[in-house]
């Protein structure tokens, strides 16, 4: 049987399974935290902190989101993005009136790179606890610290914000926490609690820690297990919510998983080849309607990419970013052929790609160093994706798969002051951060003795 047919018997295997909220790669929003009980289960991180009035001036601002400015300026004050638009426009722009000027010189204005797989925003990599194989019950948030060797490199790379996860020693980690790279405090930083719950298919977990080794098929069958239960425990409170049910027993190990399946966050999966992937899609995102967003998607997994297009489950592949196919015995560059689809094969028809929306890039920090997420980006162009989907997949992509794009992400007024200004091209791995903004604040300047590369 090819591996087309098995995709398509599983997928069809799944015709009776619950529907999957609908849903693109674009427009996925959590349910935000309207109630204090709400705020037990998703903890959003304050804005508008306060920081001084700047009106940064930049030889080119790139939005994202819209087209660049040529010789453009970003005021911002109290954390946030008060005003943008081409510098001869300045004085129209009551909101900027008495920022104080920082002059960027020559330089590229780029919104912050966010980095939805990342292991270093604490000193420690105790990451890969096994005590079970399910543990809903961690969670990263008490980890997190934002002064030490590593994350200061990251904001030197112009990444400032990520999605902290647990590691991939067990099949469910427990709960990542999404931060800013800066902050006076944890709290500070603190974008949004949970940021997503980690889960592992296959790879890592399949090596025997203790009692904990299990196959690919006892693996599922443990997540389906504990995801389940979570399900229940879900539907009972709403039912108490509504008043037709008692209240549940509180139960410690299972009430983060409410928000789960309130679609407040995503699941993201630590899943690589193609049967792992494609077990990813039928069983979390079409049987169990999980908001799903696939964290490493490399090898052969692309073949994936029209069936994960249609189920609206985005891809933010990576470390690796190529794949030696010995059908064809050519070197692919992955987030090219997530993006552009097929065909590869002489007996596969045609299929699509995921899109310009679809795709970001990550590094699986430190197995990259954070601050290489650029050289990801531009490792990715080298092998066929195009600049401009690239520059998506470091920062408004990740930001809409995780939910955040409300917030950071481009460069929009009313969206945090999360910035960097670039040498160059923040692509070209000759260029290099001069300056990195994050809530407002300057958290980070070039020390003009460093070597620039």
């Amino acid at each position: 049987m090819t591996a087309r047919a098995l995709g398509l018997l599983l997928l069809a295997a799944t015709a009776t399974a619950q529907a999957p909220p609908p849903a693109t790669f674009a427009t996925w929003h959590p349910r935000r935290p309207k109630t204090e009980a709400d705020y037990q289960v998703a903890k959003w991180g304050a804005r508008g902190q306060p920081s001084p009035g700047y009106l940064f001036h930049a030889a080119k601002v790139v939005p994202v989101t819209g087209p660049p400015i040529d010789d453009g300026f970003v005021a911002t004050r109290n954390g946030t993005i008060i005003a943008l638009g081409a510098w001869k426009d300045r004085d129209t722009q009551q909101a900027a009136v008495g920022c104080e000027v920082i002059d960027c010189g020559d330089t590229w204005l780029v919104p912050g790179y966010v980095d939805l797989h990342c292991h270093i925003a604490s000193p420690s990599f105790d990451l890969n606890d096994t005590v079970h194989p399910t543990n809903p019950e961690f969670r990263t948030l008490d980890l997190i610290s934002m002064e030490h060797d590593q994350i200061r490199m990251a904001r030197a790379g112009g990444v400032t914000s990520v999605l902290y996860i647990p590691g991939s020693g067990s099949n469910m980690g427990g709960f990542g926490t999404l931060t800013k790279t800066w902050g006076t405090s944890p709290a500070a930083a603190l974008i949004r609690f949970p940021g997503s719950l980690k889960i592992a298919q296959a790879g890592n977990p399949e090596r025997p820690s203790g009692d904990l080794g299990a196959t690919v098929l006892g693996m599922n069958q443990g997540l389906r297990m504990t995801l389940l239960d979570g399900k229940r425990y879900w539907e009972r409170y709403e039912l108490w919510q509504q008043g037709t049910g008692d209240k549940p027993k509180f139960d410690p190990t299972l009430e983060l998983l409410r928000g789960l399946f309130r679609h407040e966050f995503p699941v993201s999966v630590h899943t690589q080849i193609y049967q792992v992937v494609l077990e990813t899609l039928r069983e979390l995102r079409l049987e169990l309607g999980l908001w799903t967003v696939v964290v490493h998607g490399e090898f052969d997994a692309y073949r994936m990419s029209e069936n994960a297009l249609e189920a609206g489950m985005p891809i933010a592949a990576g470390p690796r970013t190529y794949h030696f196919d010995r059908a064809t015995s050519r070197f692919l560059g992955l987030h090219q052929v997530w993006h552009d689809g097929g065909p590869y094969y002489a007996w596969r028809s045609p299929v699509r790609g995921v899109g310009d929306d679809g795709v970001a890039i990550n590094t699986d920090s430190p197995v990259v160093a954070e601050e290489q997420l650029q050289v990801q980006g531009a490792i990715a162009v080298r092998l066929g994706l195009a600049h401009e989907v690239a520059l998506r997949g470091l920062t408004i992509n990740p930001a809409r798969f995780a939910g955040i794009d409300h917030r950071t992400g481009s460069l929009e007024v009313g969206k945090d002051a999360d910035f960097c200004t670039w040498s160059g091209d923040p692509i070209d791995p000759r260029s290099h951060v001069e300056l990195t903004v994050v809530n407002g604040t300057i958290c980070y300047r070039r020390d003009p003795k460093r070597p620039a590369w």
